[in-house]
């Protein structure tokens, strides 16, 4: 017999033997619980209670029968299938097939090597063995009521995220086990990609940012500590409305501790170094090339970096069994960059002190354990270089060149509520800022915000939001009174939107993903219009409106992941 003659055969027996043995795995199982019974050996023990009835009846006398006898004659298909494939395997000249026997149930299963799933090691959110993949991101496509292209409009420095634009995070990491050390390990990389995409502008030119490059080690050394090094995305709770984390939002390239001293209670340590595009913290100067070559180079006269170091714990105190608790906070920073010297005229140094700031904040969270329900109140204060964020630098500075006197102070408000069909969500905070030039000017400023959306769900696949928003601020420069006299500025505008919107998700304010359809109002005052240079379409209209088709969604990343 040839070998052409041979291979149908094979596959006509493998084909054959294959859903035979898949349902004889599965039968004797389906008959063994139709047939045996439970029984009680000890003759001691009491009667047990009547069970109830089962609300569907099991298999009757002759079902098992009729089971057994198709049993049975799989049974004999199967051998004879063996036959078949031990006569073509001695054709063939090779030894005949093993077929691997099912394991009787009772035996215990091959031993895999996995993460094991102590709860007391904490891992939040858990660690995975292998590769995953997680994304944040919006898409907003309109404008306003004349066909202009949107842009935000918001007048504080964080506002109602309805008019931002375009934005989504690429998350890639691989979370693996060592068995050696009994220890994960967590690699993520975080891609992210701004506005304008090529489909508005017809150009293959894209905005793009590393937001993580960072590798996370947990259980080396001592069980409930983590340990991370790299390019890190580094914050806690935000106001979602308002797309701002008011107490911790660090974009550092450094390395961090993490520990757990209690199941709910956790120190934070990390320290990092960053360079603001500043001409205080960098600058490079042309000068000729040693020996009389031609031609010259750029040298870095001025090359100093910002060292942010940071500290936060935390804990939550359970309120019974509920799921409810409530979650205080303690958070610091220090920032630091050493001194320098800048060329202000050719061959002319100028030395830049030294430099450090400080910041403290406090925030006390509560929460109820359904849906999202929370309340979250924060406060803040800082002084010197903290005062302008971790990629600022100081504009206006002391007579001394350094930022000495630089001071903010904020309070933030958020939460959201939900009851069946309706939720709530609302934001807002307030702020001093001032810069530290002992004299008032125009960086100096007070602005707050107030923001409230209550949703209604129709079912669970659609709703309807409708959000209000007052804006106002004030800052350090005079302007005419109308009467003759002086007053500092003051703008305010006010804004109103509707957003009806579908969901896969079901109820919920942080359900995602969706698509909403917006309208948003926007009136300004004489104030607000005031802030906006010659011929700018905000300082010219009072009212403002916009609409826009959009869609937003998360899932599975890290940056996202709450504390």
């Amino acid at each position: 017999m040839s070998g052409r003659d041979l291979h149908p055969r094979l596959l006509r027996c493998a084909w054959g033997l294959a859903p035979l043995l898949g349902l004889l795995v599965a039968t004797p199982s389906i008959a063994h619980a139709a047939i045996e019974q439970p029984t009680t050996d000890d003759p001691e023990q009491p009667e047990p209670e009547p069970e109830p009835e089962p609300t569907t009846p099991g298999p009757s006398a002759e079902e098992v029968q009729a089971l057994q006898r198709r049993i049975d004659t799989l049974e004999k298909q199967v051998e004879v299938l063996r036959e078949s494939q031990a006569e073509v395997a001695e054709e063939l000249g090779k030894p005949p097939p093993v077929i691997i026997q099912p394991e009787p149930e009772d035996d215990e299963p091959p031993e895999k090597i996995s993460a094991p799933t102590d709860p007391e090691f904490n891992r939040s959110p858990d660690y995975a063995d292998g590769f995953h993949f997680g994304s944040y991101g919006r898409v907003v496509i309109g404008g306003d009521h004349r066909g202009r292209a949107f842009r935000n409009g918001d007048l504080v420095a964080y506002g109602s995220r309805l008019d931002e634009s375009t934005y989504a995070e690429l998350e890639f990491r691989r979370e693996d086990y060592w068995e050696a050390t009994d220890t994960y390990t967590r690699v993520v990389a975080t891609l992210a990609v701004a506005a304008p995409l090529f489909h508005q502008t017809g150009t293959f030119d894209t905005t793009l940012g590393v937001r993580n490059l960072y590798i996370e080690e947990s259980g080396l050394g001592l069980k409930n500590l983590r340990l991370w090094a790299g390019s890190r995305m580094y914050r806690g709770d935000d106001i979602y409305l308002l797309n701002f984390w008011p107490l911790d939002n660090l974009n550092t390239m450094g390395a961090g501790a993490i520990y757990n001293f209690a199941p709910n209670t956790e120190l934070k340590l990390h320290a990092g170094a960053n360079q603001p595009n500043s001409p205080l913290f960098y600058q490079a100067v042309s000068r000729p090339l040693p020996y009389a070559q031609p031609g010259a180079a750029q040298v870095a006269v001025l090359d100093r970096q910002k060292v942010i170091s940071s500290a936060k714990f935390s804990h939550i105190f359970w309120l019974g069994d509920s799921g409810a608790g409530i979650k205080p906070v303690v958070y610091g920073e220090v920032h630091y960059t050493n001194e320098g010297q800048r060329e202000t005229e050719p061959r002319q140094l100028e030395t830049l002190p030294r430099d450090s700031g400080w910041l403290v904040g406090t925030q006390l969270g509560m929460f109820t354990g359904k849906r999202s329900t929370h309340l979250n109140l924060v406060f803040r204060a800082s002084g010197g270089l903290a005062t302008y964020g971790e990629f600022n630098a100081p504009v206006q500075r002391a007579p001394d060149g350094t930022s000495k006197g630089a001071r903010e102070y904020l309070v933030a408000a958020s939460g959201n509520y939900e009851k069946g069909p309706f939720g709530l969500q609302l934001g807002s905070y307030w702020r001093s800022f001032r810069d530290a030039s002992p004299n008032l000017d125009f960086g100096d400023l007070a602005e707050g915000v107030v923001i409230v959306r209550p949703t209604v769900w129709l079912g669970q696949i659609a709703g309807i939001s409708l959000e209000g928003s007052y804006q106002a601020q004030r800052r350090g420069v005079l302007v005419d009174d109308g009467q003759g006299g002086e007053k500092p500025l003051f703008a305010q505008m006010g804004r109103v939107g509707l957003i009806p919107f579908i969901t896969p998700g079901g109820r919920g304010n942080f359900t995602r993903p969706y698509i909403t359809l917006t309208y948003l109002m926007s009136v300004r005052d004489k104030g607000a219009r005031s802030l906006y240079p010659e011929h700018d379409v905000f300082g010219l209209r009072t009212v403002d409106h916009f609409i826009a088709v959009g869609a937003e969604w998360w899932f599975g990343s890290t940056s996202y992941f709450r504390d």
